[in-house]
């Protein structure tokens, strides 16, 4: 056993000193992650930008509006000339942008109505159009102010009150109603919010471990045709000792991409107690051996590395599919019982118990059953079909 633990820290070392095997095992989970994050890390909540052409430059009640949209927590401005605006449409660069006309303020000073434009891009895009509806939102509230400030000074016309008085005590007023509304409007969320980071996490992990496995399992195939195996059992090394070198470098090689999105995870999201951190390493520990067998089945039945490459491929895709990486699968349906066949689903299962639901290994009987089981028969049978020489022993 000593001689197969020199042999699987040997190749440890050389898939870290090879920078190809890092880009490709380390970097591009890493990458993965930083997508992950990108996509599902923030809020959830919309955040877009307001595009504004004001040619009612000097226009108090234009100024007013683009404070106000300003003010939107979803919103940033930006404002841009007329031509600027007319070329990053014809462009495609914007999809819809605010037009404030010259005279916008002067028409409202004078109880005109003023019109405001949405100059667009076809139907200006589903961000567009939530920005739209933003707008609309604020200039609504606009409307109110005016109407409540046209109410309030019919009503108190010829109570010798200064109309600059009546503005700016309704004004105080609908600033007070701003901050404490009447009516409140509140959010009780039914059930628990879905994490999106915490759907994928588990079938990016189990993925990636099959990608690694295939890696090794071509390099086996390579070696054995090249006589790298059949020159270390000249060095008195058994058979046996030779398999389980190779056996504990691939599961070696799978468990440190496991740990480094775990280890991520743990970091950044806040989704692991250290107790699940712990357990969800030691799901990841097995299902890398379970695996690794079944990598070194498909290099003992191989004879090329392109056959090895292919047969690794459609199993990792079938695994994957099957075992509902990246979407639930209804149960009764004649994909859920062909889930039954993908150690993936199993270890999707478990880690999603315990990263999503609180769970602890200690509930996982099946699940880790099935993965030891796999391991197990996997390793029989991988030995018994391991060969150093090609249609030799």
């Amino acid at each position: 056993m000593k001689r197969a633990l020199i042999i699987a820290l040997r190749e440890v070392r050389t898939y870290l000193k090879d920078k190809a095997d890092l880009a490709f095992s380390l970097l591009l989970p890493v990458a993965t992650f930083a997508l992950i994050y990108g996509a599902f890390g923030g809020t959830g909540l919309f955040h877009g930008t307001a595009y504004i052409v004001n040619e009612d430059t000097n226009g108090i009640y234009a100024e007013k509006l683009v404070e106000k949209i300003g003010q939107e927590q979803s919103l940033d401005v930006e404002l841009l000339s007329r031509q600027d605006a007319e070329n990053k449409l014809d462009r495609s660069d914007l999809n819809i942008v605010l037009l404030i006309p010259s005279g916008f303020s002067d028409k409202l000073i004078s109880d005109q109505p003023g019109e405001l434009t949405f100059l667009q891009r076809g139907n200006g895009g589903q961000e567009g159009q939530i920005v739209a509806s933003i707008i609309r939102g604020v200039v609504s509230g606009l409307n109110q102010e005016f109407t409540v400030l046209d109410q309030s000074n019919q009503l108190l016309t010829g109570k010798d009150i200064a109309p600059e008085k009546i503005a700016f005590t309704t004004q105080k007023f609908l600033e007070k109603e701003q901050q404490s509304p009447l009516i409140e409007v509140k959010e009780t969320a039914i059930g628990s919010k879905p994490n999106m980071v915490n759907q994928f996490l588990p079938g990016i992990i189990t993925m990636y471990v099959l990608f690694a496995i295939n890696v090794g399992t071509t390099a086996i195939v390579e070696e054995r045709r090249k006589g790298t195996l059949e020159r270390l059992l000249t060095t008195h090394l058994s058979l046996g000792e030779l398999f389980f070198g190779k056996f504990m470098a691939s599961a070696l090689r799978g468990f440190i991409q496991t740990f480094i999105l775990l280890a991520l995870s743990y970091a950044v999201f806040r989704i692991f107690t250290p107790i699940s951190f712990l357990e969800c390493l030691l799901i990841a520990l097995l299902f890398t051996m379970a695996c690794s067998t079944l990598g070194l089945v498909i290099a003992s039945v191989s004879r090329t590395q392109d056959s090895a490459t292919w047969i690794g491929v459609t199993f990792t895709m079938a695994m994957t599919m099957f075992g509902g990486t990246f979407f639930t699968i209804s149960k009764g349906t004649a994909l859920y019982a062909l889930s039954k066949l993908s150690i993936n689903t199993y270890a999707n299962d478990a880690f999603k118990a315990i990263i999503t639901e609180g769970g602890h290994i200690s509930d996982l009987g099946v699940e880790i059953g099935v993965i030891a089981g796999v391991a197990i028969v996997g390793l029989v049978v991988s030995r018994l079909l391991f060969k150093a020489v090609p249609r030799g022993k």
